[in-house]
């Protein structure tokens, strides 16, 4: 089954060596660069998707701007990877997939739902990226959100029923 890695901020920053954040996730989970890196390359074999959700972007980004140093070198990263997922250049898929979530029914239903998950302690940007990873498992591929945040990961979609498909 084709499987979708939708990447959190967390996990984007420590891959990107951004400053302060060269490590994620609790103690008996730790992620680093290393370990980031050697997980993408494995995906990449298996020739899983990669989806970056804007929040991700956003939100990097401004851990890029408040790094004590080497915010131009990381910013040079981020940007290749934005541009790589702008031009849908594999494994990276194109933000058009995303953009159902941006009209104006979806912020509605974001911002219906978005107290109460605000009052669980859901961030807006998780909440989104919750809602790019909701949105790939519902046209049936196996959805892995690629973060430190167990919060998050604990949302991460449920694995897709298999359907075998019928003979005609």
């Amino acid at each position: 089954m084709h499987r979708v890695m939708v990447f959190d901020t967390s996990v984007l920053c420590v891959w990107l060596k951004v400053p302060g954040k060269e490590t994620c996730g609790p103690a008996d989970d730790r992620w680093d660069a290393v370990r980031i890196q050697s997980l993408i390359e494995e995906e990449e074999r298996k020739n899983s998707t990669f989806v970056l959700p804007l929040a991700a972007i956003i939100e990097t980004g401004n851990h890029i701007s408040q790094a004590p140093v080497h915010r131009y070198d990381a910013a040079i990263r981020l940007a290749e990877i934005i541009l790589k997922a702008a031009d849908a250049a594999s494994p990276w898929a194109a933000f058009t997939e995303q953009a159902n979530l941006w009209k104006p029914e979806s912020l509605k239903t974001l911002a219906a739902a978005w107290p109460t998950l605000a009052a669980e302690g859901l961030s807006i940007g998780d909440a989104t990226i919750k809602d790019v990873a909701d949105y790939y498992s519902k046209i049936g591929v196996r959805v892995v959100i690629l973060t430190g945040d167990k919060g998050l990961k604990s949302l991460e979609p449920a694995k897709p029923a298999f359907e075998p498909r019928r003979r005609r």
